[in-house]
């Protein structure tokens, strides 16, 4: 575990380190589930899926998704054809 300190900004912005920001695939626009435990402390939650799995090739990850979907879907056309 590793710790970082962050400085609250104007209408309570804060900014996340580069570093994690990259390691967890966070980008701009990314909606973040924000969690407030019992005892006070915050979680910042990243969503998972496939896009934010790949983080910056995400969208390439997607497209090679859906190839991969449509191939398998003719494939077992094919096979209840026959």
């Amino acid at each position: 575990m590793r710790k970082f300190k962050v400085k609250v900004y104007k209408k309570g912005l804060i900014a996340i380190p580069a570093e994690v920001r990259k390691k967890l695939g966070i980008h701009e626009g990314l909606q973040l589930e924000l969690v407030v435990e019992n005892d006070g402390s915050i979680r910042l939650v990243v969503p998972k899926n496939l896009k934010n799995a790949f983080g910056i090739d995400g969208d390439k990850a997607l497209e090679v998704a859906k190839l991969i979907k449509s191939s398998r879907r003719a494939e077992i056309e094919a096979e209840v054809r026959s």
